[in-house]
């Protein structure tokens, strides 16, 4: 468990990940100069989608699978007509 996070934390990191984490640490350090609870709970949001990668910026927002898996479990789907 503890090597899957830390490589869900040190692999993966683009633009869109890092500029996340850039206006979180940003809008922290705003919410403690200014005692705004609101832009600390902005901050909160960005740091965790930086951190933890998620949210739909970039390419977080589609999913991934692996084609190999999914080869081989079609079916045929029988239509009928109707009138």
């Amino acid at each position: 468990m503890i090597a899957y996070l830390k490589q869900k934390l040190s692999g993966g990191w683009h633009f869109m990940r890092v500029l996340r984490l850039v206006f979180g640490v940003v809008f922290a350090v705003q919410a403690v100069m200014m005692k705004d609870y609101l832009v600390g709970m902005m901050s909160a949001f960005f740091l965790y989608q930086g951190v933890t990668n998620t949210g739909c910026c970039g390419e977080t927002c589609a999913p991934t699978y692996d084609r190999n898996t999914v080869k081989g479990k079609t079916e045929d789907i029988q239509f009928e007509e109707v009138k």
